[in-house]
């Protein structure tokens, strides 16, 4: 029953464009469609024995022992062929709630995205550090899958995805891929990272920087030859660089700051906002390493980041704010919207 009940609710969401569903105990099941959360009123409140048996039946065998252990776990889950779905199953209040996001099929373009074709720089790259980031939600992994997909198409390499778990499938087309699984595949990101210097790769994508061991493995190898994209979960260029530069011992912060300032390519923060015609579409900040932003790493001013980066737009960077008034004056998004993702609300309002 509980399976049955699974395959319809994820039949309902496909047909409703949902990007998410969330499944509680003591809840109807909630879609998110558009960014907002909707209520399935017509399917009855669910009950925790219930989701409990839908977690059983999605859940591989050999993942069960490590759901009982930590109380959570990530999982891929097919539907019927037809949909991929990123899973989190968790305990609250001695109950289990599921998250699952849907995976898209189709690896989309830049274009389709609605991303900025400067994009397309990046995946010239034959090394450095490349990161996208922004709140969960938003988007970053099917940026990254587009950045792959594209030096798929375009160069001869050999790419190595390190993912918890494996969202997007790529097939080979210039290039070689292989795609690791975290537990599956892999212990951690950190041994799978560790191990790519020796399976003579060129493009690295790790799904996320979770700790420092990971972080200082990705810094090591954009210094040594490797094109590498990961996400994080932060707001701004300029915090992304603090954060990384954090997660180390204040004895190690000062050779951090030097790498960074040597190896990153770029950060590319990203929103997606509720477009007036309905749908989702990005804001986004673009920083491009260059001479001034390395010197601001090195010397720990990344306060400045912001003003250079709203300074270099003949550069290609692009800051947030600039992004959202243009999409303002081009009516694709409500100026109420835009001022809520607005990182600074006087400089939106100087951009209208």
């Amino acid at each position: 029953m509980s399976e049955e009940r699974v395959v319809r609710l994820l039949d309902i969401a496909l047909s409703e464009g949902a990007s998410d569903v969330h499944l509680s105990p003591g809840s109807h099941p909630i879609l998110r469609i558009a960014g907002s959360l909707v209520p399935l009123l017509s399917e009855p409140v669910l009950a925790a024995e219930e989701t409990a048996g839908m977690l059983e039946t999605m859940v591989p065998e050999h993942r069960r022992e490590t759901f009982e252990k930590a109380q959570s776990i990530d999982f891929s889950y097919d539907h019927k062929k037809r949909a991929r779905f990123r899973v989190n199953a968790y305990v609250t209040g001695a109950v289990i709630s599921i998250a699952m996001r849907l995976i898209p099929e189709a690896i989309r373009t830049f274009t389709e995205l609605n991303l900025p074709p400067l994009l397309d720089v990046f995946s010239q790259r034959q090394q450095g550090f490349f990161l996208v980031v922004g709140p969960t939600g938003h988007g970053k992994s099917t940026t990254l899958a587009a950045l792959i997909d594209r030096i798929n198409e375009t160069r001869a390499e050999h790419i190595l995805t390190i993912e918890d778990p494996i969202e997007y499938f790529f097939t080979p087309k210039k290039s070689m891929i292989h795609q690791r699984e975290v537990r599956i595949d892999a212990p951690d990101f950190h041994t799978a990272l560790e191990a790519s210097f020796r399976e003579d790769v060129d493009v690295i994508m790790v799904g996320e920087m979770r700790d420092q061991e990971t972080m200082s493995s990705a810094v090591t190898a954009a210094e040594t030859g490797h094109f590498v994209l990961s996400t994080l979960h932060t707001n701004t260029a300029s915090q992304t660089i603090d954060r990384i530069i954090d997660m180390f011992p204040a004895s190690q912060q000062n050779q951090v700051r030097l790498q960074l300032a040597g190896s990153l390519a770029g950060i590319f923060s990203q929103r997606l906002i509720p477009r007036v015609s309905g749908g989702l579409i990005p804001a986004y900040e673009l920083l491009i390493n260059n001479t001034a932003i390395a010197n601001l790493i090195r010397e720990g001013r990344t306060h400045e980041i912001p003003s250079v980066i709203q300074t270099s737009a003949q550069e290609g960077m692009i800051d947030m704010d600039r992004s959202l008034a243009d999409l303002v004056r081009r009516g694709e998004i409500a100026v109420e919207r835009a001022y809520e993702h607005a990182f600074d609300r006087k400089t939106f309002e100087r951009y209208l």
